[in-house]
């Protein structure tokens, strides 16, 4: 299934043509691969930049809001190495065969909405009746 698939750069996927074919699969597979790129690249720059200004600081409140900012780097990049998890599944789910289906209701996930998340699982009904669930739970 590793076959080239030729793109024009202003591809976009459109609703009037079978749905997942392999330029959708292509269109996709490289959004989430470029998607990837530039996390990895930006967390190799926040590591650099860590390294970088590891200084002793002897201003108390200037080590606190140095501290502070690298708190909330470190968990910016936490939330993106979850998401990089979330687009390798993505990516395996184009070499399934499974993406762009809704895992809960097996219906197609819309083109509009896949664009927008490339990583979604769930079609936006399925995603909704999921969240208000999810709340009614919260609030027990």
């Amino acid at each position: 299934m590793n076959k080239e698939v030729l793109l024009k750069d202003d591809y976009r996927p459109a609703e009037d043509e079978p749905f997942m074919n392999e330029r959708q699969l292509e269109y996709f597979r490289r959004k989430l691969l470029d998607w990837k790129s530039e996390i990895l690249a930006g967390s190799l720059d926040t590591i650099q930049g860590l390294q970088d200004n590891t200084r002793n600081i002897p201003d108390v409140a200037d080590r606190a809001s140095e501290e502070t900012d690298r708190a909330l780097e470190l968990r910016t990049r936490d939330r993106q190495r979850k998401l990089v998890a979330k687009i390798d599944a993505a990516l395996r789910r184009i070499d399934e065969g499974e993406y762009g289906y809704c895992i809960v209701t097996g219906d197609p996930i819309s083109l509009k909405r896949l664009d927008a998340r490339p990583i979604a699982t769930m079609s936006l009904e399925a995603q909704e009746r999921h969240e208000r669930k999810e709340k009614v739970h919260r609030d027990d």
